[in-house]
C-alpha cells in the first residue's frame, strides 16, 4: 500500500512516498481502509524529532494521527465494529500512520463516524477533539459560569474548544487575527483580541482557565490571567511530573521533565494557579460522546484546505506556516 514514511529524524524533512505491507490485525484491531486524515502540527515535531524521548519510534514507520475510514476487517475478539462501519479515530501513540490507504487500530481507540459528517470532515476531529475534551472537561473540569481563555481561536484546537467551552456555559476568551474575528465570533467566542495590535494580559482577568498552545512566553503572561484557584493546561509544554509519572517515563526522564518545567511550576505556585501539561491520549469512548455533540449541532468541523493523498508534504508545509483556519485535510481514497 502507499504510504508516507519517515525514514530518518530531521527538521524539515519531506516524508518519503512508498510502498509498505498492509498491516497485520491483531486480535483486539479493526482494519480500516483509509478515506482522510488531517494534518496536525503535532506530525511535524515527530518528524523533526522534538518527541524522539518520550515517543521512541521504530524507523522507518508511516506518519499520521487522524484517520477516518471503513472498516474491512476485524479481530477475533472485536465486537463493536463490523466490516462496512464508518469509524473515526485518533490511533494510539506507537500504532499511528494515517498518511496511508490501510492501518489497523486498536478497537477500544476508535468510534463511528458522526453520521452528519462527510470522511473528510470526520477526519478533521479526533486529535483536536480529544484535545479540548481532555483539557477542559477531564483536567479542567470547567464548569458552567466559569472563564476560559482558549489560545489561538482560529486554529484547529482553538476552534473545536470555543465550541465545546460554549456548550459546558462558559465565558470564551480568544486571540486570532483580525481577518478572523467574525469566524471565531460565530464558533461563539465572547471576548475576541486582536494579538497583532492588543496585548491579553492587559485585557483578561479572574479567568478560570487557560487553554495555552503558544510559547513559554505566552505561558507566563497566561498565569496572570488567572484568578487564585486557576488552572493552565498546557499543549505544548513544557512537561511536568504529572506527565512524566502518566507515561512511565525513566527516572532520568522524570528528572528532566521536573527541571524543564520547575519555573512554570514555580510561577504557577506563587500566582496561587495550577499548571498541568496534557499530551492527549487516544480515547474512543471520549470520541464517542464527541460524535453525540456533532450529530445533535453543538459542535461543527472547521476545514481550510484538502489535499489528495500525494501532496502530502505540501500539507505539512502549509500547517507550519500557522495560517490555517481549522484543519488541514489530506484526502485518501
Amino acid at each position: 500500500m502507499k504510504a508516507f514514511i519517515v525514514d530518518r529524524y530531521a527538521k524539515n524533512t519531506p516524508l518519503r512516498l512508498g510502498e509498505v505491507p498492509e498491516p497485520e490485525v491483531g486480535e483486539n484491531d479493526v482494519l480500516v481502509q483509509i478515506h482522510a486524515a488531517s494534518v496536525n502540527l503535532l506530525d511535524s515535531k515527530i518528524r523533526d524529532g522534538e518527541f524522539k524521548l518520550i515517543l521512541p519510534y521504530r524507523r522507518p514507520f508511516v506518519a499520521g494521527h487522524d484517520v477516518a475510514g471503513t472498516v474491512i476487517r476485524v479481530g477475533s475478539k472485536v465486537r463493536q465494529f463490523k466490516p462496512g462501519d464508518e469509524i473515526y479515530a485518533r490511533p494510539r501513540d506507537g500504532r499511528v500512520g494515517t498518511f496511508a490507504e490501510y492501518i489497523a487500530i486498536n478497537n477500544a481507540d476508535v468510534a463511528l463516524k458522526p453520521k452528519n459528517l462527510s470522511m473528510e470532515e470526520a477526519a478533521s476531529i479526533p486529535l483536536v477533539g480529544l484535545t479540548a475534551w481532555q483539557a477542559m472537561v477531564e483536567r479542567a473540569k470547567l464548569k458552567k459560569g466559569q472563564k476560559v481563555f482558549v489560545q489561538a481561536g482560529s486554529g484547529g484546537v482553538g476552534t473545536f474548544a470555543i465550541q465545546l467551552a460554549k456548550h459546558l456555559g462558559a465565558t470564551v476568551a480568544t486571540t486570532t487575527s483580525a481577518s478572523n474575528m467574525d469566524m471565531v465570533r460565530k464558533l461563539g467566542a465572547d471576548v475576541i483580541i486582536d494579538y497583532k495590535k492588543d496585548d491579553f494580559e492587559k485585557v483578561l482577568s479572574g479567568y478560570d482557565v487557560v487553554l495555552n498552545s503558544q510559547d513559554n512566553k505566552t505561558l507566563e503572561k497566561s498565569l496572570r490571567v488567572l484568578k487564585p484557584g486557576g488552572v493552565a493546561v498546557s499543549i505544548s509544554g513544557p512537561p511536568d511530573p504529572g506527565f512524566a509519572r502518566e507515561k512511565g517515563l525513566s527516572v532520568v526522564l522524570n528528572l528532566v521533565t521536573r527541571l524543564l518545567s520547575a519555573g512554570i511550576r514555580r510561577r504557577a505556585k506563587r500566582a496561587d494557579v495550577r499548571y498541568s501539561f496534557l499530551f492527549m491520549a487516544a480515547n474512543g469512548e471520549q470520541l464517542t460522546k464527541i460524535t453525540s455533540l456533532i450529530e445533535l449541532g453543538v459542535i461543527r468541523p472547521v476545514v481550510d484546505r484538502v489535499f489528495p493523498l500525494e501532496l502530502t508534504n505540501e500539507a505539512l508545509a502549509y500547517i507550519e506556516q500557522g495560517r490555517a483556519k481549522g484543519k488541514v485535510i489530506i484526502k485518501v481514497k
